[in-house]
């Protein structure tokens, strides 16, 4: 899983949100080390889509008003919540191993 894939799934974790909630979201919580293009975020929600871990939805509450087209709201589904915690188990662990490594390391 890609780290832009990842950090997708996480924000919708928290619930459904627009495209542009969603870039903005990313680069919250990756501290701004991901910052993706509007291309780029929706060829992964499109991959994401068609592996069964996002679906469309309806907002939660009330649209906010926007002057363009209708927007798009995206949530997780239960697969993707399975796949964002086996992601999560393996990162913990090669964090893990990374430290026992530095540990071993030390001068």
């Amino acid at each position: 899983m890609s780290d832009l894939e990842y950090h997708v799934l996480l924000a919708l974790a928290a619930g459904p949100l627009h495209g542009y909630a969603l870039k903005q979201r990313v680069e919250v919580e990756s501290d701004g080390n991901l910052t993706p293009q509007p291309g780029s975020l929706y060829r992964v929600l499109a991959r994401l889509m068609t592996s069964g871990f996002v679906a469309e939805t309806d907002p939660d509450g009330p649209e906010s008003p926007h002057p363009g087209l209708a927007r798009r709201y995206y949530a997780l589904t239960a697969a993707g919540r399975r796949a964002l915690a086996g992601e999560a188990l393996r990162l913990k662990g090669a964090a893990a191993l990374a430290e026992k490594r530095l540990r071993a390391v030390r001068p």
